[in-house]
C-alpha cells in the first residue's frame, strides 16, 4: 500500500483531497487503500438536526468501505466511493440513503450491499476512525492521510478545488517527505 485514505463521505473538503489522491495514484501508479473516518463519531452526541441524515448515510456507507476492506476489494471501495462523490459533492446534492443505494449499483458492489445495513460493521468502522485519529490527531477532521515509513499520519491536504496533474504532483512530493520526517507537525493556513 502506497497510501491509506480515510475519509467521510458527507464531507466536501474530503472528496477535493481524494480527487487529488486519485489523479496522483494514477500519474504514480500508487495503491491506494480507503478507510473510514467517521464524521459522525468524531462529533457524537454533538451532531446538528439539519446534519442528522448524512451522517447516517455516511454510516451505511462507510460501512461497506470497511466491509469490502476486509474482503480485499480495496478497488471496490475506491470506485464505491467515487460514484458517491459524484452523486453528492460533484452534483450538489446532499448525502443520502438513495445516493448511496445508487452508488452501489453504480460501482458494482451490489453483492456486498448487505454491509450497508449489518451493524456489526459499525466496530470496524470505529476501529479504522480510531487508528485515524491516534495517527493525526488530536484536533483534525477527516481526511487522514498515512503512508508507509511515516510514524504519524497527517489531517489533509485540505484542498478548496481539485488541483490540475503539475500540482496534484507537486504537493504528492512535498507532503511525502514531511510525512516521512518525524520533526514535522504541522503547516497551516486559515480557509477562504
Amino acid at each position: 500500500m502506497d497510501a491509506t485514505f480515510f475519509f467521510d463521505p458527507a464531507c466536501p473538503w474530503t472528496w477535493r483531497a481524494s480527487r487529488w489522491l486519485v489523479t496522483v495514484a494514477e500519474a504514480r501508479k500508487l495503491t491506494v487503500e480507503w478507510r473510514a473516518f467517521s464524521l459522525g463519531i468524531l462529533n457524537e452526541g454533538r451532531v446538528p438536526p439539519e446534519f442528522a441524515a448524512a451522517m447516517a448515510a455516511s454510516g451505511r456507507a462507510l460501512r461497506l468501505v470497511e466491509a469490502l476492506r476486509a474482503q480485499g476489494r480495496g478497488e471496490d471501495a475506491g470506485r464505491f466511493y467515487t460514484e458517491l462523490g459524484a452523486r453528492t459533492h460533484d452534483a450538489g446534492n446532499p448525502l443520502s440513503d438513495e445516493l448511496v443505494d445508487a452508488a452501489v449499483a453504480a460501482a458494482g458492489v451490489r453483492d456486498a450491499a448487505s454491509a450497508l445495513d449489518d451493524d456489526r460493521w459499525d466496530e470496524a468502522v470505529r476501529e479504522s476512525h480510531a487508528l485515524a485519529y491516534a495517527s493525526a490527531g488530536p484536533d483534525i477532521g477527516a481526511p487522514v492521510l498515512m503512508v508507509p515509513d511515516a510514524e504519524r499520519g497527517v489531517h489533509g491536504p485540505i484542498l478548496t478545488e481539485v488541483p490540475g496533474l503539475d500540482d496534484a504532483l507537486t504537493i504528492w512530493d512535498s507532503l511525502l517527505p514531511l510525512l516521512r520526517m518525524p520533526s514535522f507537525h504541522e503547516v497551516k493556513r486559515g480557509r477562504r
